[in-house]
């Protein structure tokens, strides 16, 4: 009876431990930073990048980004992010993550400026974390 009881405990326990597959955890962090940009919070856009963040070939490091986003909310503008189907593969250890996201600026019922992107992105683990260290994107209109 005991053995019955600790073996189901064990199950139960195990069930809970279960981890997250990885190209979920990718899309998350993705959608994570997304919502972060809608808010102008500078912490959560840059949270999912890697120290050494290469956007566009050199244009847009990981501090750039931040200051990007703190110049959003200095200004009070609002940044509208529509984020497309997130397509995860695995390429050995490390993970390429392809979407695309609609982004406007300005009024929230008539923005003053919109774009939609096709942006890829690379992510190695970095501990226990996904950190994505390099984007490219390319406006689509």
């Amino acid at each position: 009876m005991l053995f019955s009881l600790g073996l189901g405990l064990a199950l139960v326990a195990s069930a809970g431990c279960r981890h997250t597959p990885d190209e979920t955890r990718v899309r998350e962090a993705i959608a994570s930073a997304g919502q972060a940009a809608e808010q102008a919070d500078a912490g959560g856009v840059v949270e999912p990048l890697s120290e050494d963040f290469d956007g566009n070939a050199g244009q847009l490091g990981r501090k750039d980004m931040a200051n990007l986003m703190r110049l959003a909310r200095l200004r009070g503008g609002h940044v509208g992010v529509t984020l497309g189907p997130i397509t995860v593969e695995r390429r050995g250890e490390r993970l390429v993550a392809h979407f695309t996201v609609s982004l406007t600026q300005g009024r929230l019922l008539l923005p003053d400026a919109a774009g939609l992107y096709q942006v890829d992105t690379a992510w190695r683990r970095e501990g226990d974390e996904w950190r994505c260290y390099s984007a490219t994107w390319k406006r689509q209109w």
